[in-house]
C-alpha cells in the first residue's frame, strides 16, 4: 500500500481484514494525507491541515462499517451545520434537521421539501448507491433516480428554477460550490443535494481533539491487525517495491505517471497526461482572542459557513477561478470547531479555519481579500487575530503531492471522473472482460486515491471499492 490518507488506510484495513499481509509506505513522517492535526499557529491551538468536517464519518459504508466511537474517535455536532450570512445582518441556516431547516426558509419550505425530505429519509439507501461500486443494477433504483435527475443539473439552474427567495438559492449555492466548479456546471447540483442530506441526517461533525483521530484510531486498528507501516518513504519507481501480489497506491494519475515509467503502455500514460485536476485552494487558519462576532448572532452557533453572499455573487467567484483568474470578492468556506470542540484551543480562545479556491498552481497571498469577505459579515474579525498561518495553493502541493497545484479534490469534479474513474477507457487495458475504474494495465497494480470514483472527501470509499476489486481478482 503505497500512501495512507483516508483511502489509503481504508485499502489497508479491507485488505488485512480479508487476511492478507499488508505493509503501508508512506512519504510522510507520519500517516494521515487530509486527515492531520498540528499546531500551526500557536501553542494549544490545534489546527486540521485540511479536512475538519467530517459530513460522511457516519454516512459512508466504510465509516459505517466501524464503531468509531469505539475506536476511540468522538464526533462532536454544532447545533447549526451550516450558514450563509447575507447582507443587512440577515443569514440563510442549514441545521442538522430537514424540517428546521425548511421552516426557516419562508416560500421555498415545500420546495426544500420537495427535493431532500425523501433522499433524507431514505439515505441508507442513498449513501451506499452513490458511494459503492455502480457496476451493478441499482438495488435502490427510484431512490437513486431521485438523487441523480436534478443532481445532474447545473446548480445555478436548478436553484433559479427550484426557489424562489434569493436566501435560498445563496444557502443552495454556498453547497454546491463544494464543487470547486463555476456553478453553471453539470453536476454541481449533486454536490448540493449530497452535502443537504448529509447536513439534515449526520449534523456535519467535527472530531474532537482534531481530524487526526481519524487516522489514529485506523493505524492502531491496522497495527492490531499485523500492518507495518514504513515512513519517510518517497516511492520514486515501482521498482523499487518489494516483492507483493497486489499494489494499491494511494496516488493521482501524475504520479503513477512518475513512478510507472516506460512499464506503463503507451496508449494509457496519454491518457493518464490528459487527467484534469481541478483548481487550488487558498488557506488560512487563526488563532483568535475570542468567538467571531458575526452581524448574524445565529452564525456564531453555525459549525460551517459559507461567506460569499448571494448565489450571483458566489457564482460569479467560481466562475472566475475556473476560467483561471482570482476573484476580487472570493466565495470563502469557514469552519470554526471550537464552538463545539474546547479541546482545540486554550480556555476562552478559539480557532478559525478558511479557505478560498483559486487557480492552479497559484502562489499569491489572499489574506487580505479573504479578510475582506469576513469583514464584510463580521466587522472587528481582524481585532480578534491573534495568530494566523497561511498556505498557498503551491505550497499545499509541495506539501502533499496528491493535492496537485492545490487541488485538495485530486481532480476536477464532472460526470466522467465521477462514474467512468480517472481513465474511461480502461476496458481496453483489461485482459478481463469487466471494466475496471481502479485497476492499471500493470498486473496487480491499482489506484486508490481520491482521483478514482467516488472522488475527493473523507470517506474511504475510493480505498475499500479498490482493495474489495483487487481482492477478487487477484485472490478470487
Amino acid at each position: 500500500m503505497v500512501g495512507s490518507g483516508p483511502n489509503g488506510l481504508a485499502a489497508a484495513l479491507t485488505l488485512a481484514e480479508s487476511g492478507l499481509r499488508v505493509r503501508v509506505i508512506e512519504a510522510a513522517d507520519g500517516p494521515g494525507g487530509g486527515c492531520r492535526t498540528a499546531e500551526l499557529t500557536l501553542p494549544g491551538f490545534r489546527h486540521d491541515v485540511c479536512s475538519t468536517v467530517q459530513s460522511m464519518a457516519e454516512l459512508s459504508p466504510f465509516f459505517t462499517g466501524l464503531n468509531l466511537r469505539e475506536l476511540g474517535v468522538r464526533l462532536l455536532r454544532p447545533e447549526i451545520a451550516f450558514a450563509q450570512p447575507l447582507e443587512h445582518g440577515q443569514a440563510a441556516l442549514g441545521f442538522g434537521d430537514l424540517e428546521r431547516t425548511a421552516s426557516g426558509l419562508g416560500a421555498d419550505a415545500a420546495a426544500w421539501r420537495r427535493l431532500l425530505a425523501a433522499l433524507t429519509a431514505q439515505h441508507e439507501a442513498l449513501f451506499p448507491e452513490i458511494l459503492g461500486d455502480l457496476r451493478h443494477r441499482p438495488r435502490h433504483p427510484v431512490t437513486l433516480a431521485r438523487f441523480g435527475l436534478p443532481g445532474l443539473l447545473p446548480a445555478r439552474t436548478l436553484a433559479t428554477g427550484l426557489f424562489r427567495e434569493e436566501s435560498t438559492r445563496a444557502l443552495f449555492a454556498g453547497l454546491a460550490a463544494h464543487s470547486m466548479r463555476r456553478l453553471s456546471a453539470p453536476l454541481t447540483s449533486a454536490f448540493a443535494v449530497v452535502l443537504a442530506v448529509s447536513a439534515h441526517v449526520g449534523g456535519w461533525p467535527v472530531v474532537e481533539g482534531g481530524s487526526v483521530a481519524i487516522s489514529d484510531a485506523l493505524v492502531r486498528r491496522l497495527t492490531e491487525l499485523g500492518v507495518e507501516f514504513e515512513y519517510g518513504h518517497e516511492v520514486t519507481s515501482l521498482a523499487e517495491l518489494p516483492p507483493s501480489r497486489v499494489t494499491l497506491l494511494d496516488l493521482t494519475p501524475r504520479q503513477l505517471l512518475r513512478i510507472g515509467g516506460d512499464r506503463l503502455p503507451s496508449r494509457y500514460r496519454r491518457q493518464l497526461q490528459r487527467f484534469r485536476y481541478g483548481p487550488g485552494s487558498f488557506k488560512i487558519d487563526y488563532a483568535l482572542s475570542e468567538s467571531v462576532p458575526w452581524t448574524n448572532p445565529e452564525c456564531r452557533r453555525a459549525g460551517t459557513l459559507h461567506v460569499g453572499g448571494s448565489m450571483g455573487e458566489i457564482a460569479a467567484s467560481e466562475a472566475e477561478v475556473e476560467a483561471g483568474r482570482h476573484s476580487d470578492a472570493p466565495y470563502v468556506l469557514v469552519v470554526q470547531p471550537s464552538i463545539v470542540d474546547p479541546t482545540r484551543a486554550p480556555a476562552g480562545r478559539h480557532t478559525l479555519w478558511a479557505y478560498c479556491h483559486v487557480p492552479s498552481g497559484s502562489t499569491l497571498d489572499r489574506t487580505a481579500a479573504v479578510e475582506r469577505q469576513l469583514e464584510r459579515f463580521a466587522p472587528g474579525f481582524k481585532d480578534i487575530v491573534l495568530a494566523r498561518a497561511t498556505r498557498t495553493a503551491a505550497e499545499y502541493h509541495e506539501y502533499n503531492p496528491n493535492y496537485v497545484g492545490g487541488d485538495i479534490n485530486a481532480g476536477r469534479a464532472g460526470v466522467g471522473p465521477a462514474f467512468l474513474g480517472p481513465v474511461p477507457g480502461g476496458l481496453r487495458y483489461a485482459p478481463l472482460p469487466r471494466w475496471s475504474r481502479y485497476r492499471t494495465p500493470l498486473p496487480g497494480v491499482y489506484l486508490c486515491s481520491a482521483s478514482t470514483p467516488p472522488g475527493g472527501g473523507v470517506h474511504g470509499m475510493c480505498g475499500q471499492n479498490a482493495a474489495r476489486e483487487a481482492i477478487a481478482r487477484e485472490f478470487g
